[in-house]
């Protein structure tokens, strides 16, 4: 059961050191495989062990405690590391105490839930590629074990290419024979009547109210590609009718747009519904529209530099080897700035449009990255998997990674 208090923003991280002797693991460019450096970290974390992340020192290392156990799995996983002496670790230490650096105690091994319909591959889905790759364990999870309460077994919830609205991503325009739309579309709506939703729209914003309510109770939420604007979107829809019939292509009402209630969405707010069924695209909440006929290029976004000690929780969100990074499409790619709510943080920027972002409602958070798949720019639907031995450096990748860790931090509210 979630037992980690989120209230992350009202909160600084308690500084409670590892004792004994330590191993650096560098996430800097020395780092041979950085993604399987955190699922070294979450492997000693499950085993009851002390870890630290340190913030902004050498791309955000990590001090795990120094065993025989500990180094042979490294080596097994190809992760490098390097053994420090008590005074090794004392001068690492001034100098986090006096940079912008800050010492982070992981304390817990969260429990992780990837939403994700049952017949689902693991190569369409760079989280559950990036956790397979990096040896973290995940459960999967889909429209049932949400509406039921399911949740609560989890501290962490990843959220892909689901059409929260019911639309099927307007799929059918150009996939309306193929036998995969016609499976999800047959396997949607045998769930929808089996747990008494009126259609697919309906069990969807059941499913986003659900979700919406993990993170007020203290979730930790992580969206990708079209998932991001597709839940905001059905939050804010109520009892307006915004999904498109798939079969005959009736538009949406263009009234719709006037009549969203945006007080029950996390991040976004007074967007424009693209009602037309013709057009592939959701909203105006995108700014890069990737199927419509004014498609923007891809260019590269920018990460930015957090204080560690002052703004900790961006600053994990935004630990890296690198600082400007390749842009890569998703149903949704970017975030249009002007559609932020106030208080939702940018963590990366492409030029006027957010990429990456992060935010907190009720004891809970949220994070959202823009796009489907760090290292395949242009995915497309039938393209082969993504081999992260390729990439084992790979700093997007190294973005959802954060985000994995991010609920093991040790949390204690500000005195006031």
């Amino acid at each position: 059961m979630r037992a980690l208090s989120t209230a992350l923003l009202l909160g600084v991280l308690a500084a409670t050191p590892v004792t004994g002797q330590n191993l650096l693991v560098p996430m800097d460019r020395q780092q041979t495989d950085h993604l399987k450096a955190y699922g070294l970290t979450y492997w000693v974390l499950e085993r009851g062990e002390q870890a630290e992340w340190l913030l902004n020192y050498r791309g955000g290392s990590f001090l795990l405690p120094d065993q025989e156990g500990v180094r042979r799995e490294a080596m097994l996983r190809g992760v490098r590391f390097d053994a420090l002496g008590a005074a090794d670790v004392a001068r690492i230490r001034g100098t986090v105490a006096e940079g912008n650096m800050e010492a982070v105690p992981l304390e817990k091994a969260p429990e992780i839930a990837v939403y994700t319909p049952p017949n689902s591959t693991p190569w369409d889905d760079a989280v559950t590629m990036a956790l397979e790759y990096a040896g973290i364990p995940y459960a999967q999870i889909w429209d049932e074990e949400v509406v039921t309460g399911g949740l609560s077994d989890y501290d962490w919830l990843h959220l892909h290419h689901e059409d929260f609205t019911g639309q099927y991503s307007k799929f059918f325009l150009t996939y309306s024979g193929a036998g995969w739309l016609q499976d999800e579309v047959a396997r949607n709506q045998e769930v929808a009547a089996r747990l008494g939703f009126s259609d697919v729209p309906a069990l969807k914003k059941g499913v986003a109210e659900a979700i919406r309510q993990y993170v007020v109770d203290g979730g930790f939420v992580f969206a990708m590609c079209s998932a991001p604007e597709t839940l905001e979107l059905a939050l804010a829809a109520g009892p307006v009718d915004i999904a498109a019939p798939y079969s005959d292509g009736t538009p949406v009402d263009p009234r719709a747009s006037q009549m969203l209630d945006w007080a029950r969405t996390l991040a976004f707010e007074n967007a424009e519904l693209q009602t037309s069924p013709s057009v592939n695209a959701f909203s105006d909440i995108d700014g890069h529209q990737v199927n419509t006929p004014w498609r923007k290029e891809l260019g590269v976004y920018t990460l930015f530099d957090f204080s560690a000690k002052f703004d900790p929780v961006p600053a994990m969100l935004t630990q890296n080897h690198e600082a400007v990074l390749p842009d890569f499409y998703g149903l949704t790619t970017s975030f249009h700035v002007d559609r932020l709510k106030p208080g939702t943080i940018v963590l990366a920027q492409e030029g006027e449009w957010a990429k990456y972002v992060h935010g907190n409602l009720g004891e809970g958070t949220f994070t959202y990255f823009g796009g489907h798949d760090p290292e395949d720019p242009e995915h497309q639907i039938g393209d082969p998997a993504t081999d992260l031995a390729l990439h084992p450096s790979s700093p997007g990748y190294r973005l959802i990674l954060n985000n994995v860790l991010f609920p093991a931090a040790k949390k204690q509210k500000l005195k006031t």
